[in-house]
């Protein structure tokens, strides 16, 4: 299996602070990768580093075979690359629906537009109910099944999702998580989740970085970093079983 975005030896460096130094990450085509760590960690950093936000100290990224280390962030986004960032950025004056068309403003297919809407509303029907509501009057989860719904209408091949779980309550994190792994059913999107949340991380990915200041401290499919001895001791306060 092919991988759609490979990350090589990235160093990123705000002024004489090291950010993430010597990370190294694959995600196969069609599969859901998570990246957890404590705020602080450098997650949202090598999010930004990968939709063009930031620029490397050091390092390559490669995106459908593309060196892109050095592509202006629009163009990824025009070869199918889309980041929702955290705290949504929705704008909140416009409807639900508009909001939802901004995220299509760079495609032409008409159809797929249309279908892909459909897709959004089956998904979360609740954004097909309030579909005339300004974005700013919904609650904290629905705010955020609008930005990654905004997210998909650019029809991605890689979906990157900065903490989707942050702010919004248990039930509607656990909804999220069956939103995500339903997108990548359906529509075979890669996904690169960003979590501090690990419960959502374990139940949707299959493959799992655990990243701490700024470095990898293990990696592996989801049981062999759960039980890892170092994300215990990080995430669950000690050496027991979960």
């Amino acid at each position: 299996m092919s991988n759609i975005l490979e990350i090589k030896n990235l160093d990123v460096i705000f002024g004489k602070s090291v950010a993430i130094h010597d990370i190294n990450i694959s995600i196969p085509e069609g599969k859901i990768v998570t990246l957890i760590g404590s705020n602080g960690a450098g997650k949202s950093t090598t999010l930004n580093a990968i939709a063009g936000i930031v620029k490397p100290a050091r390092g390559q990224i490669t995106y459908m075979g593309e060196d892109i280390t050095s592509l202006q962030t629009a163009k990824r986004v025009r070869k199918g690359l889309c980041l929702v960032p955290e705290g949504r950025h929705l704008f909140p004056f416009l409807s639900v629906y508009e909001n939802l068309q901004l995220g299509a403003t760079q495609r032409k297919d008409t159809a797929g537009i249309k279908d892909d809407l459909d897709f959004i509303y089956n998904l979360f029907p609740k954004l097909k109910d309030r579909r005339s509501q300004k974005a700013g009057t919904l609650s904290g989860g629905e705010q955020q099944m609008v930005a990654i719904a905004r997210g998909l209408m650019s029809d991605p091949k890689l979906l990157c999702l900065d903490e989707p779980s942050l702010g919004i309550a248990p039930i509607v994190i656990e909804e999220m998580g069956v939103a995500i792994k339903e997108i990548n059913k359906t529509k075979g999107t890669s996904i690169l989740l960003v979590e501090q949340n690990v419960h959502l991380a374990f139940s949707t990915a299959q493959y799992c970085y655990a990243l701490q200041v700024g470095q990898l401290m293990a990696e592996g499919d989801i049981e062999t970093v759960k039980n890892s001895d170092i994300v215990k001791r990080a995430y669950f306060g000690g050496d027991k079983e979960n």
